[in-house]
C-alpha cells in the first residue's frame, strides 16, 4: 500500500512539474507574439531550470540570444549574447542531433559571432554557418528561415571583393562557392514558405538590387508594411525598408 501511495505520488509530482514547463513554454509564446522577447528569453530559462533537456526551451533561447545580443549597445555585451546563443545551440543539437532547428539556430548564432571576428576564425565561423544552414535543410526542406540563413551566406560571401577572395585562399583554402543568383533563390524560397518573414523581404530586396533588378527590388520593399511585426527587430527593419524604397524609387 505504502509502494503503490509513493509511486502515485511521484507520478503526480511528475506530471505537475511537465504542466508547469507547458504553462512556461506557453507563457513564454504569448511574450514572444506580443514582441517582448526579453520577457519570452527569461521565461524560457526558467523551463531550462525545470528541465535542462527541453529542446524547443534550447533551441528557442538560442534564437532570442542571436535577436536581443544584436540590439545591445556595446561588442562585450552581444558577444557574450552570441557565445550564449552557440552554447544553447549545440545543447539542443546534442539532445536531439534529427531535429532541424538546433542547426538552423546555430548558424544564425555563428553568423552573428562571424561579424566580430576576424582572419582564420572568422572563416572558419564563416564555413560553420553554410553547414549547419545545409543540415537544417536536409532535416527539413521546407524550413524557411534556413533557406534564409543560405541566402544570408551566398549574398555575403559572393559579395567578397577580388583581393579577399584570394587572400582567404591564400591563407585559409577558400570557401566553398557562392553566388548572387543563388541568394536569390534561397531568399525566394525563404519567402515562399515564410511569407510574412520581414527580413527575408529586405534581405532579398537588397539581393535583386545588386543584381540590377530594381522593380524586383521595389516590389519587395512595397510589401514589406503590411507584413505584420513578428519580432521586436521588425519596425527598424520597415524603416530600413522605406529608406531603401525612397532610394530606390528616385
Amino acid at each position: 500500500m505504502k509502494t503503490t501511495f509513493l509511486l502515485v505520488l511521484t507520478f503526480c509530482s511528475f506530471y505537475a512539474i511537465a504542466q508547469n514547463e507547458q504553462q512556461l513554454i506557453t507563457q513564454a509564446s504569448q511574450q514572444e507574439a506580443a514582441l517582448n522577447e526579453n520577457a519570452a528569453f527569461e521565461t524560457l530559462k526558467q523551463v531550462i531550470r525545470i528541465n535542462p533537456r527541453n529542446y524547443y526551451a534550447l533551441w528557442k533561447l538560442s534564437e532570442f540570444c542571436s535577436r536581443i545580443g544584436n540590439r545591445q549597445s556595446t561588442k562585450e555585451k552581444k558577444q557574450a549574447f552570441f557565445n550564449a546563443g552557440k552554447t544553447y545551440a549545440e545543447t539542443a543539437i546534442k539532445i536531439n542531433p534529427n531535429a532541424s532547428d538546433g542547426y538552423y539556430v546555430l548558424a544564425v548564432a555563428m553568423g552573428r559571432y562571424a561579424l566580430a571576428q576576424s582572419g582564420k576564425e572568422k572563416i572558419n565561423a564563416v564555413r560553420e554557418i553554410r553547414t549547419n544552414a545545409e543540415k537544417a535543410i536536409k532535416l527539413n526542406p521546407n524550413h524557411g528561415r534556413a533557406w534564409h540563413v543560405m541566402g544570408k551566406w551566398h549574398y555575403e560571401v559572393s559579395n567578397l571583393g577580388v583581393m579577399e577572395k584570394a587572400g582567404v585562399r591564400l591563407m585559409y583554402g577558400g570557401l566553398p562557392a557562392a553566388s548572387l543568383k543563388e541568394s536569390i533563390q534561397a531568399y525566394e524560397k525563404a519567402k515562399a514558405l515564410e511569407p510574412n518573414f520581414a527580413l527575408n523581404y529586405l534581405e532579398l530586396a537588397k539581393a535583386y538590387k545588386r543584381n540590377d533588378e530594381k522593380a524586383k527590388a521595389i516590389e519587395c520593399l512595397r510589401k514589406l508594411p503590411s507584413l505584420p511585426n513578428k519580432t521586436q527587430d521588425d519596425n527598424r527593419i520597415k524603416a530600413e525598408g522605406a529608406a531603401l524604397l525612397k532610394e530606390l524609387a528616385n
